[in-house]
């Protein structure tokens, strides 16, 4: 190979990557400017680039449609979260047992997570609702006076979405946690069982406890999950009765593309991202510093 192909040639994988590599930083970072630039306009049905401050922001924390939604990300995220990783927990305890059919018990816990939040928001939207699901089915079983109607009550369709977003993340987190005991050092378990010390003691005390990176990086994946979440909502309950099950997401969608109140809507997505950079950007400073 001739000098100058030699000096040409470092440079191509550069070249091909280039093109790709600018239209996601335009796609992502260029349209992440432009919303941020949305909110401090006047912007309602159309976009209009008139500069207004922080008025879209101070119209967006004197709407109490907006403190509803945050009260519902709260609940949502909170139990999202908390009965997620509880549930994903217990399951890859039950796996590590080392029980027979583990792999198509792995399978079946993860299957939630291979279908689309809209199928498994329509899905439970069918099993909660009084006409169709659980409540008909138990009246049709003779308990006349069974009542479950949570879905079409304002204050607890909420928890109508709880349920859902547990049955689909619960399996994901329980491969996470799989993964975490399978890579623990079986001599450590051996020397504990050695002391006298019975199975749930060992993994509370030493198991569980070994899991903390695999807790954090469960955590931030759970909680971006739940400050995003759309779509399960807008297929469960349409933020509805009313605006009783609205988060931040479907509160953007709704002001942005229903409403013809695109500056209010911008703002609130770039409160979001603000709240997902929050969660974020302490994560990778860890790993950061972590790897030096």
């Amino acid at each position: 190979m001739s000098a100058p192909s030699a000096l040409r040639t470092p440079w191509l994988p550069k070249l091909v990557v280039a093109p790709s590599f600018a239209l996601s930083f335009f796609f992502i970072y260029g349209l992440i400017a432009w919303n941020g630039y949305l909110s401090l306009s006047v912007s309602r049905l159309l976009p209009n680039y008139e500069f207004a401050g922080l008025t879209q922001y101070v119209t967006l924390w004197e709407s109490e449609r907006w403190w509803v939604a945050l009260k519902n990300l709260g609940i949502f995220g909170g139990l999202f979260i908390g009965g997620g990783m509880a549930l994903g927990l217990l399951l890859a305890i039950l796996l590590d047992q080392k029980i027979r059919a583990e792999g198509v018990l792995r399978t079946i816990y993860l299957y939630p997570m291979a279908l689309s939040f809209i199928v498994t928001g329509t899905a439970w939207k069918w099993i909660l609702n009084p006409g169709l699901g659980i409540e008909h089915l138990m009246r049709q079983w003779g308990f006349e006076n069974f009542e479950f109607g949570w879905l079409v009550d304002p204050d607890k369709a909420i928890y109508c979405i709880v349920i859902a977003g547990i049955w689909q993340s619960a399996g994901f987190v329980m491969a996470l946690f799989l993964a975490g005991l399978r890579g623990i050092d079986e001599s450590i378990v051996k020397a504990a069982q050695v002391d006298g010390a019975s199975l749930p003691r060992i993994y509370w005390r030493i198991l569980i406890p070994s899991l903390r990176p695999v807790f954090f990086s469960t955590l931030m994946v759970v909680s971006h999950l739940a400050i995003k979440s759309f779509d399960l909502v807008m297929a469960l309950t349409a933020g509805g009765p009313g605006y009783a099950t609205d988060l931040p997401a479907t509160f953007m969608y709704t002001m942005a593309f229903s409403r013809g109140q695109i500056g209010l809507g911008a703002a609130s997505a770039t409160i979001m991202l603000a709240t997902v950079a929050a969660i974020v950007v302490p994560y990778l400073y860890s790993e950061l510093r972590t790897k030096k």
